[in-house]
């Protein structure tokens, strides 16, 4: 959030420079700063301003989500890998077991 500062000393020379006294520009310049400060903390309460997402932060969170998703697609790629080795394994052994029941009942008949 970009903030600008109150300049007292410009103020006060303009107070001075229109006719006021030094008394008087000083204390008129004492409560406009303290009228500035009251209201930006009164907004920052009433709109909750210190809560605001910035740009920063989202593109922070993209990276974030983006490095958890690349995970898990890696984590998914290699659960398939390991289920095909599985599907392939139990297929092999499937088959060697009813070649081995065919030779075995062939033999016997």
């Amino acid at each position: 959030m970009s903030t600008s500062s109150f300049d007292t000393h410009a103020f006060f020379n303009e107070l001075k420079g229109a006719g006021f006294t030094e008394q008087q520009a000083e204390v008129i310049t004492k409560l406009q700063k303290t009228t500035i400060t009251t209201t930006l903390e009164q907004a920052r309460h009433d709109y909750q301003l210190d809560d605001l997402t910035t740009k920063r932060d989202l593109k922070e969170l993209e990276l974030r989500l983006e490095s958890r998703i690349k995970d898990t697609e890696l984590k998914i790629v290699e659960s398939k890998a390991d289920l095909i080795r599985w599907v392939v394994g139990v297929g092999v052994l499937q088959t060697a077991l009813i070649t081995a029941l065919l030779i075995k009942l062939s033999g016997t008949i």
